[in-house]
């Protein structure tokens, strides 16, 4: 092998490389009086130099004059003066002094909107962007002829075009005058709905899926919807939606929808921890659909130390599918209550239906019959209720797995009525609001309040699975989980009529994904509602937004002298 050898050749190619590397050339642009945005438009223009030298500037001086008056006539400014000026040294600068002079502003601008747009209230003239007085901007110009077009494209009417488009600028006066008519021409509308691929449904239930009836005026919106719609009914993996204005017929677009089913079954298995309830083991399996009406069910089961459990479901679409379903429900749940002796086995089944109100609201109509037996310290029971129920949710968010700001409200009924295949006469209610801000991006404050109430004549027969325990990760923090609660005359922990809880918790961002909490809880489950006895307790968290959601670390001081500082150890996402 021979050994290569470098000196001086290689010694001067390296200086060569590292002066070629020093001599990259910079633009400085002065602008007098300051005006960013026109300075910001001429670096634009003239853009990089790249590595020209002192020499290669000079000549290309005469290019970036012209470059830097173009990007002054974009904003308007016809009558600026601009030199240039090479200042040589290890980087040589290319030095624009920039004058602008007084700008072109608008005199006349007429925008008109024919056919059958101008009728459509949601196609709307972009007058905003240019007005009588404003200073000429090329660009909003631009954007206003792309603003009909758009409109245009989304609403449907594909053959509109500009029957006067006209800018005319008259430098000398410092006047400009602008001219924009669109004729819409008609509006296209969606045809019928055609679906292709190898699927097991009726072809009924996928037509209960198109959020329009055929000849709909076109909007892109509902093709948005129809695609979003058929994603979310988790019965396919693929979904392409064709509507090419370019196919349509006497303006009659036809829609071809392409689906890929999915398989059939799926199975999940979920490993979690939190203080309440240690480690926990969450399974389920889902059968997707089992004929061509698109019916489904599952098995899910969560295993902890406290608590077990078990849920069957069936599910039977309605009309529309997506938003309007009849569960069919059974569970067994087996639960140690307040870590003590005391303890539930629970058994339900019945009825729920499920439906997505226009105004975004989730409401659930159901029927439940539970048969619970259960042991509170030295005392023991066997309940059966029969329970119609109405439970209503709402939840508005940035975004599902972090959200930046939203509020959640959650509202549940349910009654029972003594001889009709129940032990006893009870109405039970929950109500729960929460709430997320966020202030300067790293700001964040965050609230919540949890009600809970049983009304009774007979609270002896009002199981423990229907009782209100306070304390712990999701309710009071300081304190055990289900620790707060009224007692017996052998001091064993019975549950409450009632309960309250509420938090007020800040956060600050110290990282992307990192905060630092600050809260104060204050809670407690009752048994009357004269001048209820509060506990309350602060601490210090830690946030850490995993991409699963957020996991909180909390360590948490009661005020009520009951305990030292509690960690508590949570995941979940905030509303």
């Amino acid at each position: 092998m021979k050994e290569f050898k470098c000196y001086g050749a290689c010694l001067g190619l390296l200086l060569s490389l590292t002066g070629t590397w020093a001599m990259a050339a910079e633009l400085d642009v002065e602008v007098k009086p300051g005006n960013r945005a026109l300075r910001q438009n001429i670096e634009n223009y003239v853009g990089e130099l790249g590595d020209r030298d002192e020499r290669e500037l000079l000549r290309y001086s005469r290019i970036a004059l012209q470059q830097a008056e173009k990007a002054m006539q974009a904003l308007g400014y016809y009558k600026g003066q601009v030199n240039s000026e090479v200042i040589g040294g290890e980087t040589p600068r290319l030095l624009l002094k920039v004058v602008p002079g007084e700008p072109v502003r608008l005199r006349g601008v007429v925008l008109g909107l024919d056919g059958e747009a101008a009728d459509l209230a949601a196609f709307r003239v972009p007058r905003g962007l240019l007005k009588e007085g404003d200073v000429l901007d090329h660009g909003r110009y631009e954007d206003a002829k792309q603003q009909f077009l758009n409109q245009a494209s989304r609403h449907g009417f594909f053959d509109g075009r500009f029957t006067r488009q006209r800018l005319l600028v008259d430098p000398d006066e410092g006047v400009a005058d602008i001219e924009l008519i669109f004729d819409s021409g008609r509006r296209y509308r969606l045809g019928d709905v055609a679906f292709q691929g190898d699927f097991p449904f009726d072809e009924g239930l996928l037509a209960r899926m198109v959020p329009f009836k055929a000849d709909t005026p076109y909007d892109s919106e509902l093709i948005a919807e129809l695609n979003q719609a058929l994603q979310s009914s988790g019965y396919f993996d693929g979904v392409r939606v064709d509507a090419n204005p370019e196919r349509a017929e006497q303006q009659r677009i036809p829609v071809d929808v392409l689906l890929t089913t999915r398989k059939p079954r799926t199975l999940g298995l979920g490993l979690g921890f939190s203080t309440d309830v240690g480690p926990r083991v969450r399974f389920d399996w889902t059968r997707h659909w089992v004929n061509p009406q698109g019916h489904s069910y599952g098995v899910q089961t969560e295993l902890s130390a406290p608590r077990q459990n078990v849920g069957l479901w069936y599910e039977v679409p309605l009309d529309p599918p997506l938003s309007n379903k009849m569960r069919y429900v059974a569970g067994y749940q087996y639960e140690e209550l307040a870590n003590t002796d005391s303890l539930s086995r629970l058994l339900t089944l019945g009825p729920e239906w499920h439906r997505e109100l226009p105004s975004g609201w989730q409401r659930v109509l159901s029927l439940k019959w539970q048969h619970e037996e259960y042991r509170l310290g030295d005392d023991s029971g066997l309940s059966t209720l029969l329970m119609p129920g109405v439970s209503y949710s709402y939840l508005r968010s940035d975004n599902r797995l972090d959200p930046s700001r939203g509020y959640r409200l959650q509202f549940e009924l349910s009654a029972a009525k003594e001889g009709v295949l129940s032990d006893a006469n009870l109405i039970h209610g929950n109500a729960t609001l929460k709430g997320l801000t966020t202030l300067a991006r790293t700001h964040r404050f965050l609230g919540r309040v949890q009600l809970g109430g049983n009304l009774t004549d007979g609270y002896t027969k009002v199981p423990p699975s229907l009782r209100y325990f306070a304390g712990g990760d999701q309710s009071v923090r300081g304190y055990d989980y289900q620790s707060l609660s009224p007692t017996n005359s052998d001091g064993d922990r019975i549950g409450g009529r009632y309960q309250f809880a509420m938090s007020v918790e800040y956060q600050y961002s110290i990282a992307e994904r990192w905060r630092l909490a600050t809260f104060v809880d204050q809670g407690n489950s009752f048994n009357s509602l004269d001048f209820p006895s509060l506990k309350s307790a602060v601490g210090l968290g830690l946030r850490w937004v995993s991409p699963v959601g957020p996991i909180r670390i909390d360590l948490a001081h009661p005020l009520d002298g009951d305990g030292g500082v509690r960690l508590h150890f949570s995941m979940g996402p905030e509303l």
